[in-house]
């Protein structure tokens, strides 16, 4: 499935964006809106609409969302004080962009997992 997102665009660098990391697998950078004190954005580089669609053959990809997201938060500096990430599935989840997205949060408390 391959199909035009925001990130696909980034992704591919069609709408310069500064990069915090990018292989062969996934891309990481600044969400434009931060909800907190450090706000990344971690995609896989094939589209992937959500976490629904994914199949056996994403395992080294979402592994690897992981591992970026623990080296991200270790150069952020937010790895000691503890970060949360956030993956969310359709509109009730409050997927917003349709390419499944980890979203890296910290740098100040968190509070509880859902407020509401």
């Amino acid at each position: 499935m391959s199909e035009e997102t925001i990130f696909s665009k980034i992704i591919r660098q069609e709408i310069p964006t500064p990069l915090l990391y990018q292989d062969e697998l996934v891309t990481a950078f600044r969400d434009v809106a931060p909800r907190v004190d450090s706000h990344i954005l971690i995609v896989p580089n094939k589209h992937i609409a959500t976490i629904n669609d994914v199949t056996s053959d994403d395992e080294l990809t979402l592994g690897r969302m992981i591992t970026v997201a623990k080296k991200l938060a270790k150069e952020e500096g937010i790895d000691e004080k503890g970060y949360r990430l956030v993956i969310n599935c359709n509109s009730d989840g409050g997927q917003e962009v349709y390419h499944i997205h980890m979203h890296l949060l910290g740098g100040q408390p968190l509070g509880p997992m859902l407020c509401c």
